[in-house]
Formats: structure tokens, C-alpha cells, sequence
């Protein structure tokens, strides 16, 4: 069935190494995205007219436009229309952090919504600034909330780093239609073997990963 292929020469560590470029990208945006997005959730949920439009037109904009097109508007478009020397990999993680954020942003929005009125009342009364009280009172509560949720962030970005290979970054995906590419004639069941090991390599890092936040998921709800 061409399992045979992932023996010859490196092509196995080829695709771990592969896996790899997928995961730093992934691993980078996330926290990025968390650190950001809470700072623009909070900012989705001011009362100013102009800040209101301008985050809901950010989040619709994420949610409307694919990745796969903001990849080639970083960089193909912008990169030439502005003459920035941007590296492929740089420029995966500047559309997965403005992806990420907007995701991060939107469930901080929620969780601010949920949390009652009487504990921002209550802050006020025991004499803290608006600041202190988001920052010993609201903050926590918001980080052990979203983590869960920004634990799953990761999965799904994991995923998405397949699309990078459209701008020449080598990922995994891009590693295996190499390989299947230089081994056409002598193994022609390599597709098969080298899409199924992808397959489980991103099982293998996801898996574990969507276990904790289920984890955490529970043991926060107690």
C-alpha cells in the first residue's frame, strides 16, 4: 500500500520536520491571538459608536473573507504594493494572528456579557478603579473561561497551516506531495501511505491537545 516510502532515505523525519513548521506557526499565533484578543474583546464591549463599528467590521471581515485570500493579499499583494521584504512564514502568522484575534476577541465580547453587573458594582463599592477591577476581578475569570476555548483555537489553526503551502512555506502537506512527487514511478501507492501517515501526524498532535480542553472544560465547571 506504499508504507514503504516512510523507510526510504529521511522521507519519515522529513515529514515530522514538516509537522513541525505547522505547529511553531500554529503555537506562535495562538498566543499572540490570546494576548491581543482579550485586549480587543474588551474594547468590542465600549460604548463608543466609532469603536463598536470599527471591531464589528473587523470581525466580519474575518469571518467573511477565507484564509487561503488573506494569505495571498499579505503576501503577494502586500508585500509587492508596499515593497516589505516578508518572509512566507512571517506573513502566516500575521493572517493567523489577525484570524485569532478576531476569534479570541468575539469569545472575550461573550464572557464579558455573561459575567453580572453586580460584580463590577461590587468592585466599585470596595473603592477600585475601573482598571483594578478588570484587572483582579474581571481578567482572571475571562482567562479561565477562554482557556478551554483557545486550547481548541490551536487545534483548529493546526489544521489551517495546511493552506500555508500555497505561499511556498514547506509543511508537512507540502512535504508529502514532494515525496509522492519524487517516488511517482517507483511507488505508485505512496500517495496513499504518505496522506494517511499526514493524517495521523495531525491526529497525533491534535488529539491530545482537544482531551485537555475538554478536561479543563469540566473541571471548571465544578
Amino acid at each position: 500500500m506504499g508504507f514503504e516510502i516512510l523507510l526510504k532515505g529521511n522521507n519519515m523525519l522529513r515529514l515530522l520536520q514538516g509537522l513541525w513548521v505547522a505547529l511553531r506557526i500554529s503555537l506562535i499565533s495562538v498566543v499572540i491571538s490570546i494576548v491581543l484578543g482579550i485586549l480587543v474583546g474588551m474594547l468590542m464591549t465600549s460604548k463608543n459608536k466609532v469603536i463598536q463599528v470599527i471591531t464589528r467590521v473587523y470581525l466580519e471581515i474575518v469571518r467573511i473573507m477565507p484564509q487561503l485570500v488573506l494569505l495571498f493579499i499579505v503576501y503577494f499583494g502586500a508585500t509587492k504594493a508596499m515593497g516589505i521584504n516578508l518572509s512566507a512564514e512571517a506573513a502566516a502568522i500575521i493572517v493567523f494572528v489577525f484570524w485569532g484575534v478576531a476569534e479570541m476577541a468575539d469569545l472575550v465580547r461573550g464572557s464579558l456579557i455573561s459575567i453580572p453587573k453586580i460584580q463590577y458594582e461590587s468592585s466599585e463599592s470596595l473603592g477600585l478603579s475601573r482598571g483594578q477591577t478588570y484587572r483582579y476581578v474581571i481578567i482572571p475569570q475571562i482567562i479561565r473561561r477562554m482557556i478551554p476555548l483557545s486550547i481548541n483555537l490551536i487545534t483548529r489553526m493546526i489544521k489551517t497551516t495546511s493552506l500555508v503551502m500555497m505561499i511556498g512555506i514547506v509543511e508537512v502537506l507540502k512535504v508529502g506531495q514532494q515525496i509522492i512527487e519524487a517516488n511517482r514511478k517507483t511507488s505508485p501507492n505512496a500517495a496513499f501511505a504518505i496522506f494517511a501517515t499526514i493524517l495521523l501526524l495531525y491526529f497525533i498532535a491534535c488529539w491530545p491537545i482537544s482531551c485537555l480542553s475538554k478536561y479543563l472544560e469540566k473541571r471548571w465547571e465544578n
